[in-house]
């Protein structure tokens, strides 16, 4: 099951350029800032830049999917004829990503949070 698209990622090569940028943007503070990711949320969107993102394979924004399941989302995708590009990781905290590309090359994210108990 997937809840949509909530969260798109950038590659960024200067992350404090980008931080002033999408700050302007979005007129918002980021809520995470950290040399590994800087994250924004503004009108129930998050965005993030990923110092990182290049040597990951990213070479420009990527639409990140939340799902419920992410391998089983993933595997699903691959069946269908998806390139896998980053298989899923934990980025901490629990929080699972991953990536493929489509046949025409767009790439696709998965983001599962953790499940949480109320």
């Amino acid at each position: 099951m997937t809840a949509g698209v909530q969260t798109i990622i950038y590659p960024v090569k200067d992350p404090e350029r980008a931080k002033a940028l999408f700050g302007a943007l979005l007129g918002v503070e980021p809520y995470a800032d950290e040399p590994y990711y800087i994250g924004f949320k503004a009108g129930g969107q998050d965005v993030g830049l990923d110092p990182n993102g290049h040597a990951q394979g990213l070479t420009g924004p990527v639409p990140f999917w939340h799902v419920t399941d992410l391998r089983e989302r993933l595997a699903a995708l691959v069946a269908a004829g998806a390139e896998l590009v980053q298989d899923a990781r934990d980025v901490g905290n629990g929080r699972l990503v991953a990536s493929v590309k489509d046949a025409d090359g767009n790439m696709v994210g998965l983001l599962q949070d953790p499940v949480t108990e109320k």
